[in-house]
């Protein structure tokens, strides 16, 4: 009666993120009630391994006592503290100077956001401020990538280059340009590396011709591996001839890392492992790991110098309510705790073995193709290899996968191009991922038997 109860009241009240609205009603809400390490439970008692960490985000797993301590504590003591006016809280202060000593560089100024969405929103305003200061105005153009996402605010969804959060809302904006993706499975260029890398090279040579020369861009946005484009691995060595390049037009690079960073990849940040230092760079979700909200922006010493220089004595208008929350960092130093003691290095055998278990389903009918990079991977599957024929979309992807997965025990992200993503928590044992490529099997072997799948394969 309770969970019953609860769907009808979802029905009619709960605006869910990035939903058909009339198909959610319809379907209905699926009720999650607890979670503990890697395993969450419906309101049924159904239990599945979240081969997803939520949403990219609960990269430490699920029921850390310590972590509930931490926020615990921190609210006794003090719930809330104001950035503003030059006030400011132990743990946030704490928390910048950690972070600061791990990021790559000279990325060692931090200004706390809610999330991965207003912190893409932040650097945006500080980008454009740099340039103000830099007494170049006519740098107002922001160059990003297709298939990338860099959140779904107002700003941040005309940077995002996915379709479905452009429709209806007025977005790209006119100085919002994008180039084409990496995509190794299905890029023109062919699968050579150096001739992809070659090709995004001369498409931002392009780009920055087209919008009027190196002295109208500001700034370049990458993914370190493109998450909601489908995990979309860019050759070895991509993000740093990107890197170099705009460094070379003395535009500004700005690397999100809201999915990829705290050991998603592998290392605390992706950039670490390409071997480059962005001028700005964004991180959320594995900061806190989903535990409460927060997000960030690293900036760069040059860019916090001329900011800082060019304000003086006057206030740089741009805060929010909620930056450096005590609570979120509480936590988030409690969670870079964890990491360090224990969970990259778990995440690293993990992924190894997760990337492994996916590359032993490349010979079932539907896979086309593998990918990833530590525990982040994903599954493209195709009615046809020898010509990459995606699946129909009456076969609905997105719905139907996810819902079988769901049966078998297993959230992955389904994708409408028919793209099965895969992100687990780093705690995932050895037993949990095998579980992980089973279920994953069992879900590949029904979408087979699927109607639509059947006829297209014909």
């Amino acid at each position: 009666m309770l969970s019953n109860s609860l769907v009808e009241l979802d029905r009619a009240h709960l605006i869910h993120p990035v939903a058909s609205y009339r198909g959610h009603e319809a379907a209905g809400v699926k009720v999650l009630t607890s979670a503990r390490g890697a395993t969450v439970t419906d309101a049924s008692g159904h239990q599945l391994i979240d081969g997803f960490a939520g949403l990219w985000c609960v990269n430490a797993g699920y029921g850390h006592e310590s972590i509930v301590a931490a926020a615990a504590s921190q609210m006794r003591e003090l719930p809330y503290a104001t950035g503003y006016f030059s006030l400011g809280s132990e743990p946030a202060i704490r928390l910048a100077a950690e972070l600061a000593q791990r990021a790559p560089g000279d990325l060692n100024h931090v200004y706390f956001t809610l999330g991965g969405s207003d912190a893409v929103d932040s650097t945006v305003r500080f980008v454009r401020y740099y340039w103000h200061a830099r007494r170049e105005p006519l740098r107002e153009h922001f160059i990003s990538v297709e298939q990338g996402y860099h959140g779904s605010s107002t700003v941040g969804a005309g940077l995002t280059a996915l379709p479905a959060f452009h429709a209806g809302f007025g977005v790209p904006l006119s100085w919002q340009h994008r180039i084409p993706s990496h995509y190794v499975y299905r890029n023109p260029a062919g699968a050579d590396d150096d001739a992809i890398i070659a090709a995004s090279l001369a498409a931002l040579d392009a780009k920055i011709e087209e919008i009027g020369g190196a002295q109208r861009v500001a700034a370049f946005y990458a993914e370190p591996i493109q998450g909601s484009g489908g995990v979309l691995v860019p050759p070895k060595g991509w993000m740093k001839a990107m890197r170099a390049r705009c460094k070379a037009h003395g535009i500004l690079f700005v690397a999100d890392e809201v999915i990829t960073g705290f050991g998603r990849t592998g290392p605390l940040f992706a950039c670490s492992e390409d071997d480059i230092i962005p001028d700005l760079m964004t991180v959320a979700k594995g900061l806190t790991s989903g535990y409460v909200p927060m997000g960030a922006v690293f900036m760069s010493d040059h860019v916090y110098d001329a900011i800082a220089d060019a304000a003086g004595s006057s206030a740089v208008g741009h805060g929010y309510t909620y930056s450096a929350h005590p609570v979120s960092a509480a936590v988030a130093l409690e969670v870079l705790r964890l990491y360090e003691n224990g969970l990259l290095e778990n995440g690293a055998r993990a992924g190894a073995r997760l990337i492994a278990g996916l590359q032993s389903l490349r010979d079932h009918p539907l896979v086309g193709d593998v990918r990833g990079r530590g525990m982040l991977a994903a599954v493209e599957l195709v009615t046809d290899k020898q010509r990459k024929t995606p699946l129909p979309a009456a076969a609905e992807p997105a719905k139907r996968i996810f819902d079988r997965a769901w049966k078998n025990g297993l959230v992955i992200r389904a994708f409408p191009t028919g793209v099965l993503g895969y992100a687990p928590p780093l705690c995932c044992s050895e037993s949990e991922i095998d579980a992980i490529i089973e279920r994953t099997a069992r879900t590949l072997d029904d979408t087979l038997a699927d109607a639509e799948v059947r006829a297209a394969l014909r």
